[in-house]
């Protein structure tokens, strides 16, 4: 009996240790497997990742160097303005290049973006990037770019008084236009109604200031569509460093506008649009007439100005779904590389045509002064100036017909 018992145990300790071991080579095999699958996609991984950089790198430099065609299809400008695009981000906009985006890229995703009003998902697929990188970098090449401003918004200089330009030679000391558009944005429910314009479109009200160059002297975005054109210019003259105008200096404005001090608009109940002139059998009938088509005419650089921004950057065509204040931000980058296109490029691809200045002196402390004009009140003495400035208008106009 004990030599049977003695054997029962000796075959139960040898079962423990069979199971034991079997448990000991299952474990290893796992190990093995696992270790092997890690390996592989390690392997994997780096493969996966050398793909993405040289599909990546590809991207990039076929925008941006193979040829001026495609850099001005996708970033609206050719590859010499882009080059300087960088370097002026980078040492005066502060833009920096961390080692994991390069500043040529960074700036090329933020372009295309305004230009193609890109998505976010449809940048990482293109760019091989999280939608998190695409969103920084593109965060960062904007507040680089809005520190440009007292680089790339110009200073106006007055028409002056011997322009033999026919659009300008009666409006000296004129500093050339300004108008308001609208931009459709996205805004949350509740704020829908104040940014609801007269037609029913949910928009900012943006305020745009340009020479005869068509380049932006000012911007001011950020105010609903509801806001009247007098407030938000009243705003922008108000503001530190808002709109300055010297006094004996002006604007041209639209009716909307109130007629005062620095800024001269057109007379009221009288037909203005340039399409109403285009009969010959419609010529002015008396100062009035006279005036506001001269005004017209001369004033269509801003309506010039605010067309070449819209169908440069797809951004401001429709509706984006960045926060609005992000958007308000994007509008005035818009306009900042708009200036920065017409500076930089002989010719604006979106004109198809040379770009022409006129020949006028550069006078540039005129906006040095210390006083400036900061109300936007209706002023008979302003109203009486117009009044001469018509009646002088005309009768030169009808002397030279008869």
């Amino acid at each position: 009996m004990d030599e049977r018992e003695n054997h029962l145990i000796l075959l139960i300790k040898a079962w423990r240790l069979y199971v034991h071991m079997m448990m000991c080579f299952a474990a290893l095999h796992a190990y093995l497997f696992e270790y092997e699958r890690m390996r592989s996609e390690r392997r994997n991984f780096g493969q996966r990742t050398f793909y993405r950089l040289q599909i990546r790198s590809t991207e990039i430099q076929r925008i941006t160097r193979v040829s001026d065609t495609n850099c001005i299809w996708e970033l609206r400008m050719n590859r010499n303005a882009f080059a300087m695009l960088c370097e002026l981000l980078k040492t005066r906009g502060g833009l920096l290049d961390d080692g994991n985006v390069t500043i040529e890229e960074q700036v090329a995703t933020f372009v295309n973006i305004l230009a193609h009003h890109t998505k976010n998902r449809s940048a990482q697929v293109r760019f091989y990037r999280s939608g998190e990188t695409i969103s920084r970098y593109v965060h960062r090449v904007l507040r680089a770019l809005l520190r440009l401003e007292n680089v790339l918004f110009v200073k106006p200089t007055p028409v002056p008084d011997d322009c033999t330009d026919s659009r300008w030679r009666w409006f000296k000391g004129c500093l050339r236009a300004l108008d308001g558009t609208y931009i459709e944005v996205t805004v949350p429910e509740s704020d829908k109604p104040r940014y609801r314009t007269r037609k029913g479109h949910i928009a900012t009200n943006v305020l745009g200031v340009c020479t005869c160059e068509l380049k932006f002297v000012y911007v001011l975005s950020g105010w609903e569509g509801l806001a009247t054109d007098s407030r938000v210019l009243r705003d922008a003259i108000t503001r530190h460093n808002g709109l300055k105008i010297p006094f004996g200096n002006y604007y041209l404005a639209d009716a909307g506008y109130t007629k005062g001090q620095g800024f001269l608009a057109p007379y009221r109940g009288t037909r203005y649009h340039l399409q109403e002139w285009e009969n010959f059998d419609r010529a002015p009938r008396n100062h009035e007439e006279y005036f506001n088509m001269k005004h017209s005419q001369a004033r269509n650089i801003i309506e010039r100005c605010f067309g070449l921004l819209k169908k440069r950057w797809a951004i401001l065509r429709s509706p984006s779904f960045y926060p609005i204040r992000f958007q308000e931000r994007m509008i005035i980058a818009c306009a900042l590389l708009h200036n920065f296109i017409r500076m930089y490029m002989d010719v604006d691809p979106e004109e198809y045509t040379p770009i022409t200045l006129d020949e006028l002196p550069i006078v540039e402390d005129i906006l040095d002064v210390l006083e400036s004009i900061d109300v936007n009140e209706a002023s008979d003495e302003w109203s009486q100036w117009r009044d001469d400035l018509a009646g002088e208008m005309f009768d030169t106009w009808m002397s030279r017909r008869t």
